[in-house]
């Protein structure tokens, strides 16, 4: 079982928007230079993740994108979901047509663990995860990373 690119920086992009929740609207390509992420990327990213009312975009000088609701109210299976990503473990996709168009003899077991996974994505939310100590220890460092690139100019 593998999460995409997709699904990885759709969470991290959106982990970006809840570090910066007060501070009003950030631009694509501000997350893009913060977390090394394609700014062509993101655009697909970020129409998918504001069709599903997660950010909301404000057009214009000093706009950006903000989250549409609280960091405590967004799960990271609410961001996965979003970008239509699949946390899935089974080789069939859930199709239950893994050996000869049957399901195979492990075929539950991987199911649950899938849901497994999604259920626990479904218990963080990017406020909780962004108060652990190593991520704050993450935050900072970025912030000290950012800070020498400032100076250089």
């Amino acid at each position: 079982m593998r999460l995409s690119t997709k699904g990885r920086y759709a969470v991290t992009a959106m982990m970006d928007l809840a570090l910066r929740e007060g501070e009003g609207p950030v631009t694509l390509a501000e997350i893009s230079r913060c977390q090394g992420i394609s700014l062509s990327y993101l655009e697909q990213l970020f129409a998918r993740l504001r069709r599903q009312g997660l950010v909301v975009g404000t057009r214009g000088p000093g706009g950006g994108y903000r989250l549409s609701r609280p960091a405590s109210d967004i799960t990271v299976a609410d961001i996965i979901d979003a970008v239509d990503e699949q946390v899935d473990a089974t080789l069939c996709g859930g199709q239950e047509n893994c050996r000869d168009g049957e399901s195979c003899l492990t075929h539950e077991l991987w199911m649950d663990l899938s849901r497994q996974i999604h259920d626990y994505l479904s218990s963080i939310n990017l406020a909780d995860f962004l108060s652990r100590p190593a991520v704050q220890a993450t935050i900072e460092r970025q912030q000290r990373d950012m800070e020498r690139l400032v100076d250089r100019r």
